[in-house]
């Protein structure tokens, strides 16, 4: 196998807050390679648009990150600001989740392609900032006479297309694309996904896709990595997880799915844990089926399906009732539970 692209190894982003640190991603690694399209999904709050942004060093004041994250055989955690901000936009690319709030509404389509080039290329010639810009929006199905639009004259899809065209134009290695399909309708959400797919045929881009949508997943990644309070709890091939979840949390949220045969409405019974002050043990616990003792006293690390040692490109579950090889009797036992009154739970 080629080098990855990315690789995250024990990548761990906390939030300084006055009742504590907030572990939004705690412990997290993997790994994207060339031309890959990695799909991470999760309920909201779990971590994944923070892990997005902090891939590209766009964290906020209060946050803090460590461990190791490699882009190209370097340590982005190692590097100055200056150096980080400079493999930005130009290696490093984002697709922002709400076009609108990304867009310039006073600027013409052109001045943003002028002034994103421009600001990594400031010697390019106004007609080849031009000619590169309008071979983007060819490929994404926009025509040469919108050049000179606003975005409000742009309907929610085009305007989606607009925003991955600003982060291919300077043909970037590595792109995060926060939930890209958001309130589109499925028509738009299929020319999304064939946008970047074609991304992979044309420019060889890597992609993290994060997205709540499991049917985006299955139809555009290669592999998923499914993320819970802060951590990744299972990754692997799209297909091997979601035709058969070794992790209660990825069953739970398959089930979750809605299809013309659904008759009726699942949930996850509880709600996602306080990140501040997170369950002991495996996070999902309280709410896992298929909980066991052991798994509100140990958390869990991350193995191979089968239980062997993880590899690389390997399906990958941290579970204890997924890898129960060396467990006692007692540590297997179904976990007793306390009934909680309403004002507890809440």
């Amino acid at each position: 196998m080629t080098a990855p692209v990315v690789d995250a190894t024990d990548l761990r982003i906390w939030y300084g807050t006055p009742r504590g640190p907030v572990r939004a991603v705690d412990g997290v690694s993997f790994s994207v390679g060339r031309g890959e399209i990695l799909g991470l999904v999760g309920e909201s709050g779990c971590g994944k648009s923070t892990l997005g942004r902090g891939l590209l060093g766009l964290l906020p004041e209060g946050a803090k990150m460590d461990g190791h994250l490699g882009f190209k055989g370097e340590d982005l955690l190692a590097m100055t600001p200056k150096e980080r901000f400079q493999r930005r936009g130009r290696d490093l690319a984002m697709i922002f989740q709400e076009p609108l709030t990304r867009l310039n509404p006073l600027m013409r389509i052109s001045e943003h392609f002028v002034e994103t080039l421009r600001t990594h290329h400031p010697k390019m010639s106004a007609a080849e900032i031009e000619n590169r810009s309008l071979e983007v929006l060819r490929l994404i199905g926009i025509p040469p006479s919108r050049w000179k639009s606003y975005p409000h004259e742009f309907s929610g899809g085009m305007r989606q297309r607009l925003m991955i065209a600003l982060a291919l134009v300077l043909r970037p290695a590595f792109v995060v694309a926060d939930e890209p399909t958001t309130a589109l309708d499925v028509l738009v959400e299929a020319q999304i996904i064939k946008i970047l797919h074609d991304l992979r045929e044309n420019f060889d881009t890597s992609l993290l896709l994060i997205t709540h949508n499991l049917g985006i997943i299955a139809e555009a990644c290669d592999r998923v990595a499914v993320m819970y309070a802060g951590k990744i709890v299972e990754i692997g091939d799209a297909r091997t997880v979601f035709a058969d979840p070794k992790h209660p949390y990825t069953r739970e949220l398959l089930r979750s799915t809605i299809t013309l045969a659904t008759d009726g409405l699942h949930s996850i019974p509880g709600a996602p844990p306080d990140l501040v002050a997170p369950p002991t043990g495996c996070h999902f616990h309280p709410r896992c089926p298929d909980a066991m003792e052991v798994c509100r006293l140990r958390e869990p690390a991350i193995r191979a399906r089968g239980g062997g040692p993880v590899m690389v490109g390997s399906n990958d579950v941290a579970c204890w009732a997924a890898t129960p090889e060396g467990l006692t009797a007692g540590e297997t036992a179904p976990l007793v539970r306390e009934e909680l009154s309403v004002a507890d739970e809440a």
